[in-house]
């Protein structure tokens, strides 16, 4: 069935089909923890989908405020994928904000010196002999 036949498709169907989410199962969890709104309210993975209605979507710290443009039971490439939704402009503006911030804090958290040399862990067996004493 292409898009022209379909009228509607099952909630967890389209968001696995227009790749918010790797597979169904975890598109339903989504669901089923909230974290997904149409048109406003929670809803079931079992929810008719068509062609308007409006969706929130969190995944991780971003929030995803999408208009559903085609209907798909099927997971494509992702340029197909992307025409199935489109993305509000103040959301985009929000995630690319929130971006800056999860950047900013990793930055903030100051150990950016990856794994302890072999002198480090020397150091570090040091101090544990020490305090056992």
């Amino acid at each position: 069935m292409t898009s022209d036949e379909l009228v509607r498709v099952r909630l967890d169907k389209w968001l696995w089909a227009a790749r918010f989410f790797k597979t169904r199962a975890l598109a339903a969890a989504a669901i089923e923890t909230g974290k997904v709104e149409v048109n406003g309210e929670r809803a079931k993975r079992a929810k008719l989908l068509q062609i308007g209605d409006s969706l929130r979507i969190r995944l991780g710290p971003y929030y995803h405020i999408v208009t559903v443009r085609a209907v798909s039971e099927h997971r494509g490439p992702a340029s197909i994928a992307a025409r199935l939704y489109e993305e509000t402009e103040e959301s985009r503006k929000a995630r690319e904000a929130m971006q800056l911030q999860v950047k900013a804090a990793q930055a903030m958290s100051g150990y950016d010196r990856g794994r302890p040399t072999k002198k480090d862990r020397r150091d570090i067996e040091r101090l544990k002999r020490r305090d056992a004493f």
